[in-house]
């Protein structure tokens, strides 16, 4: 199993999105998705603490409360890497120092845990000075609450700045990235952080790994979103030349004999650096074909097809998180 950056922690080469728990998962149903993920040879569990307040009803941390429960009722704490994220829950916005405190203590809490993993600071906060923002995380790994950092959705020149910050202060470096990065939105991570990541080596979760289920082949058209969980985040991907990016990679799959899904997962693992594609199941029987794509190694033609064709996904129908 790959190393995370310059880390001696080994993640499996798939990381379990848990943003379906609590949301389109309910909690016995998340507990038979954990099982098979670890029975299957996954490690790396991630989640954030904002998982799923946008659901009716929900407030967020519903995901971290599902996962923490399970971790109590398996005992099986040491066999996972548990990842969260911290400044987007309701009550813990923004990345100042006293709402990262209170809401690390909030996720461990949550979790049933005494430290978390891998801490990412989910999206830049504009509003609060960086310097503040990277002290604060160092103090939790001070503390023993958090074991190592990571950024996500943070540009090259801000990940840049944090290196910087942690560097004059003697303080360790981040040793995760987590970007938006699929077959149809490739953009700004190969052209802006993946130079990052050759030169600093740190390890790539891509999340929307499989563009919010459209790379599964299963939406053809808008009509087939009416009324799915994941209509606006799907259906952001939707063009000619983004179906023309899922009908390639149904075309690998037919002559593979394996699944969409799995081909666009193997196209990531694939690329440079990228540690482990983040995916999410709502139920344990979808974990089969996210398993499958870390053991299908595609040809250098079937990648350069891929690519040739992804590149043809205009940059302007790729905008927004």
């Amino acid at each position: 199993m790959p190393m995370i950056g310059a880390s001696s922690v080994e993640a499996f080469p798939l990381a379990l999105g848990g943003n379906t728990f609590g949301w389109t998962s309910d909690r016995a149903t998340s507990f038979r998705v954990l099982d098979a993920f670890v029975a299957g040879g996954g490690n790396l569990i991630d989640t954030a603490d904002a998982y799923s307040a946008w659901a009716p009803g929900n407030q967020g941390g519903e995901s971290e409360t599902f996962i923490g429960a399970w971790l109590a009722e398996r005992r099986n704490r040491a066999r996972v890497i548990i990842a969260t994220k911290v400044s987007q829950h309701p009550q813990f916005r923004g990345l100042a120092a006293a709402n990262i405190a209170a809401a690390a203590d909030a996720s461990l809490a949550r979790l049933c845990t005494d430290a978390i993993d891998l801490y990412y600071a989910h999206f830049d906060d504009a509003a609060t000075p960086l310097e503040e923002t990277v002290l604060a995380f160092a103090g939790l790994v001070r503390a023993g609450k958090v074991r190592h950092v990571g950024v996500s959705n943070y540009s090259a020149a801000r990940i840049g700045e944090w290196i910087s910050i942690a560097t004059r202060h003697g303080l360790a470096l981040p040793i995760a990235l987590q970007p938006h990065y699929n077959l149809v939105f490739r953009q700004p991570y190969e052209r802006e952080l993946a130079p990052l990541v050759a030169a600093h080596g740190f390890g790539v979760f891509p999340y929307f790994a499989l563009a919010s289920g459209f790379l599964t082949g299963k939406y053809r058209t808008q009509a087939d979103l009416a009324g799915v969980a994941r209509e606006r985040q799907a259906g952001r991907y939707f063009s000619p030349a983004g179906l023309a990016v899922v009908d390639a990679v149904g075309r690998v799959a037919a002559a593979r004999g394996v699944s969409h899904a799995t081909v666009a997962l193997a196209w990531l693992l694939a690329k440079p650096g990228i540690t482990a594609p983040l995916a999410s199941a709502r139920t344990p029987e979808q974990l089969a074909d996210l398993f499958a794509a870390t053991r299908l190694s595609l040809g250098a033609d079937e990648v350069a097809t891929l690519d040739a064709v992804s590149a043809r996904v205009p940059e302007a129908a790729k905008q927004g998180t």
